[in-house]
């Protein structure tokens, strides 16, 4: 089925984000001294440029955080992971610390991203773009041949980056360097679930540029090279949760564990929307089995998320937290691997690069640590925002001229006197008035589609 809308002509984004504070323009200050670190990149001693990394990225990507190279040996496998350096470039104290902070993350609209860091750094000097010389944080990570870790040096190296692929084309024809990718990512995955990780995989709205200078809205879902990919990044982060605490030290990305009565409202929930849920099976084990393509499997992962709530960051100096966890992962978890486009990525790669090494963190990067989980907070609700408001303007614009008209639609989820449904020709998701039943295909009819407020409503047809 069709599930692609389109608008055509300009669209505001630019008042989206002042809507929501968006920091755009850096300070003058900010960019003189990225100017400065970015003209002489500081090189680690140790030289792994003979290690064939590549890097793995949506298309047109030039924020590139990750390179990575796959290698049997005896047993099982090695995961090279090289991670872009950017506390080398950002001294703590720095201005261009100070802005980072107050930004948070990098924000992705369809008319451009509004960075974390200046581009000079984020898109040119740290960036481990193909053929370039750079500092990085190199993740070396032996698995047995189940998948499991045995072993994890991590140390600052030098880098190159031979390729740079993306999902589409890697996706078409894997290179020799990426070649174990299936393999290690299924094994990865297994483990998961053995672990009682609970991965979701709905499909996102995103907006893109669409071939008339317009705009496009599209439900997009995650292909197996995505997946795999995603998993040698919770890998690394797994590693880099257990080095923190094993050290005493750091900042992990929590999620409680499932409400065992979220659990057993979701096995209430099955039978009546054709989900099989075994005996002894946990909700990550249903949820792999499942195809978002289906309206009831659709429905189903959609109540799924009520499994999934609570997630933060929680940092620690001494004593580990009373629930170090992270329920999606199935087991503790960091971000490191995205310093370029998320803050608390490099403080977390700068505890792990002194813990493994013998060393404590400094005083000034453990007095940080604590204020890291309220600006992470505000950043992704910001971010969060601007999303949604992107897309609700999108689907207000699409539709101003077709209130009235009546369209197929799948239930996600209801409440007392309203249900979300997703039409099922258009990548549109919207509220819509009474309660109707989940997973059920119905017919609505569109009563409110208006772009100033950008909203959208249903009602039963």
């Amino acid at each position: 089925m069709a599930r692609v809308l389109r608008v055509s002509g300009p669209l505001d984004f630019a008042a989206i984000r002042a809507e929501f504070d968006v920091p755009e323009e850096f300070p003058a200050d900010v960019l003189a001294e990225a100017d400065r670190v970015a003209a002489d990149p500081p090189l680690p001693e140790h030289d792994a440029t003979d290690l064939p990394l590549v890097t793995l990225d949506p298309p047109g990507a030039r924020d590139l955080d990750q390179a990575v190279h796959l290698a049997r040996r005896d047993g099982g496998y090695r995961v090279s992971y090289a991670i872009a350096d950017v506390g080398a470039f950002v001294p703590l104290g720095s201005a261009i610390d100070a802005e980072a902070r107050r930004r948070g993350q990098t924000v992705y609209c369809p008319d451009g991203r509004t960075p974390l860091h200046p581009p000079q750094l984020s898109e040119g000097a740290a960036s481990l773009l193909p053929g370039q010389l750079r500092p990085a944080a190199l993740w070396t990570i032996d698995l047995d041949d189940r998948g499991e870790v045995t072993a994890v040096d991590l140390r600052r190296a030098r880098v190159r980056s031979r390729a740079q692929l993306d999902y589409e084309s890697a996706g078409a024809d894997l290179p020799a360097e990426l070649a174990l990718l299936p393999e290690i990512g299924r094994l990865l995955q297994a483990r998961a679930r053995d672990r009682g990780a609970i991965e979701l995989g709905t499909p996102s709205q995103e907006v893109e540029p669409g071939p008339d200078g317009g705009w496009t809205v599209v439900f997009r879902g995650q292909s197996d090279v995505e997946g795999w990919n995603a998993q040698i990044s919770l890998l690394t982060g797994r590693c880099a949760a257990r080095l923190m605490l094993d050290g005493g030290v750091g900042i992990l990305r929590t999620l409680p564990s499932p409400d065992p009565g979220a659990v057993q409202a979701l096995r209430r929930l099955a039978p009546g929307l054709g989900v099989d849920w075994p005996d002894g099976a946990g909700p990550g084990d249903v949820v792999a089995t499942l195809d978002p393509a289906q309206p009831r499997h659709a429905a189903f992962l959609d109540a799924a998320t009520s499994l999934l709530r609570g997630a933060g960051y929680t940092a620690f100096d001494g004593e580990p937290p009373a629930e170090p966890g992270h329920g999606g992962v199935g087991g503790p978890y960091a971000h490191v691997t995205a310093p370029l486009r998320r803050l608390v990525d490099r403080f977390g790669t700068e505890v792990c690069l002194a813990l493994a090494a013998g060393e404590q963190p400094s005083a000034e990067l453990r007095a940080a640590l604590p204020e890291l989980p309220a600006l992470m907070a505000a950043s992704e609700r910001r971010t969060r925002a601007v999303e949604r408001a992107v897309v609700d303007l999108v689907e207000a614009t699409l539709l101003a001229d077709r209130v009235g008209e009546v369209f197929d639609a799948v239930v996600l989820d209801a409440e007392e006197e309203r249900s979300t449904v997703v039409l099922t020709d258009l990548a549109v998701q919207a509220r819509c008035e009474g309660r109707l039943t989940p997973g059920h295909v119905v017919r609505v009819r569109l009563t409110e589609a208006d772009p100033a407020t950008r909203t959208v409503r249903f009602a039963p047809a």
